[in-house]
């Protein structure tokens, strides 16, 4: 049954166009090597999916005692075997400029689809994503709960421990990752090919988001191991990518802990081709600086406070944003809460998230804070402890543009917490639901729950409380005098 696997396996290849019929033979050999196999059986490759595929040769692997059960073990196996099918750097790159001679759209559209065929994106573990939209007065937001990164099992854990620490490559966004072997520490990456750009004339890449959480979910990163850092070349990057991808948005995590909620390690950005509930905000109020009368300004009708500008001159448009981060780096106002350092320690940053919009640059500052105090050790401007049960983690750029990110264990405690609420159960009284027991009574005051509608009412919650988890990391409060003390900070920009 392995050969009939394997050619299976090499006939998706051809079916797909990784390889041409030139190469099955070769493809076959080398896929057999890989399984310590030293004869083959000829067989007919028939169509089946690729997840049923490599399910059978890791099963077949596992039977044979050459790897364990676990999805690790399963994944480095797997990875190495597309990775033998997948073309070369050289020849992909070559691909992708041949079809961006014809347009941006052409390029993308090939690479993203190879991402997907070479199962560097696993499109069965993004297919079980659970995801919804829901209402709130800000407008759709996007709510998933993200199951296609899969958990380690126990004895991976216990093997990464053991394992000796490598600095090589020295994280999962260098440049170094492709066609790595991997190890039980780190993902096997042989399957995985990026594209050399260039912006603000340095050595960057561009690659796709093997966990996708929305279209072509993309990272943009430097060729460099650098630290994340927000500062007038990062406009500059960004407005240079987008003048190259004009149908995407790029944007920036912040660069300090709390509010980055990525890998700050490594200088990177992360775009695609979605359009998030931000982008839709209108502006809510005009503003103007002096000496930019050329750039149209606002604050954005958003739960964060967002400054939008747009200009047909992206020079400008740096010049202003280095302005306005300058000024927000040193900003205090008491009054408001907001100090730009203590102690030394500087609070105040920027997430920037640059698009093009109807032949204009456009640029969203998103200001940040991460003080913390000992009513809020996680931070003043972070989900607050009532909202813990549903969102914990740092807010990070995906989520500031209106997509939450939820924990797996979400999936499962909403379908527990439904039926309780249906059976009128005591919340409290269970242990794996007993976090959701002040929200869940605040609910019972105003829904009747059926069956039919519990995971409906839930689920429409649960976009209330990312509302609110964006409005807690909001600096300034969608109030008049939040308004107020923000109107002050834009003022303060000379």
């Amino acid at each position: 049954m392995i050969h009939q696997y394997i050619a299976d396996l090499a006939g998706y290849a051809l079916q797909t166009g990784l390889m041409e019929e030139a190469d099955f033979t070769w493809a076959v050999n080398s896929l057999c090597q890989a399984l310590d196999l030293d004869t083959w059986e000829e067989r007919t490759p028939r169509e089946r999916p690729l997840e049923e595929t490599l399910a059978g040769i890791l099963d077949w692997a596992e039977a044979q005692g050459r790897i364990d059960g676990g999805v690790t073990g399963r994944d480095l196996l797997d990875t190495k075997l597309m990775g033998i099918l997948t073309p070369r750097p050289s020849q992909v790159i070559r691909e992708f400029e041949a079809r961006y001679a014809q347009s941006p759209e052409t390029a993308t559209d090939w690479y993203y689809q190879f991402s997907q065929d070479t199962d560097y994106i696993r499109r069965y573990r993004i297919k079980k994503d659970v995801k919804w939209v829901a209402p709130t007065p800000y407008g759709d937001l996007d709510i998933t709960i993200n199951l296609s990164k899969p958990e380690k099992d126990p004895k991976a854990i216990a093997a990464a421990k053991l394992a000796p620490q490598s600095g090589y490559p020295k994280c999962q966004l260098c440049r170094e990752n492709e066609g790595y072997m991997g190890r039980v520490n780190h993902p096997a990456r042989q399957n995985h090919r990026i594209l050399p750009i260039t912006i603000n004339h340095e050595d960057w890449f561009f690659q796709y988001s093997p966990y996708v959480y929305y279209n072509e979910h993309c990272i943009v990163f430097n060729g460099k191991h650098v630290p994340m850092k927000i500062d007038r070349a990062t406009f500059r990057k960004q407005l240079d990518f987008i003048r190259q991808f004009p149908h995407y948005f790029v944007g920036s995590n912040a660069d300090l802990p709390i509010v980055g909620g990525s890998i700050l390690s490594h200088d990177h950005f992360q775009g695609g081709r979605y359009t998030f509930a931000m982008e839709k905000a209108p502006v809510e109020q005009a503003v103007s600086f002096p000496g930019f009368a050329d750039v149209e300004a606002g604050i954005v009708k958003w739960p964060m406070s967002v400054i939008r500008l747009r200009c047909e001159d992206d020079a400008r448009l740096v010049d202003l944003a280095d302005k306005i981060l300058k000024a927000w780096r040193g900003y205090t106002d008491e009054a408001a809460f907001i100090f730009a350092e203590t102690d030394g320690e500087p609070h105040n940053t920027i997430t920037p998230i640059a698009r093009m919009r109807d032949g204009r640059y456009e640029l969203d500052l998103v200001l940040r804070n991460n003080l913390t105090t000992e009513e809020y050790p996680l931070g003043v401007y972070h989900p607050h402890q009532e909202l813990h049960h549903i969102k914990k983690e740092n807010i990070g750029l995906i989520e500031v543009m209106g997509l939450a990110v939820l924990p797996a264990r979400l999936k499962g405690e909403l379908a527990l917490l439904a039926e309780a609420l249906v059976a009128g159960r005591d919340i409290r009284a269970d242990e794996a639901l007993e976090k959701h027991a002040d929200w869940a009574e605040e609910l019972r005051t105003r829904y009747t729950f059926t069956r039919e509608n519990a995971m409906d009412i839930l689920q429409k919650e649960v976009g209330v409380v990312f509302a609110q988890v964006l409005e807690h990391a909001g600096v300034y409060k969608c109030t008049p005098e939040g308004r107020e003390a923000f109107l002050r900070f834009i003022e303060s920009v000379k």
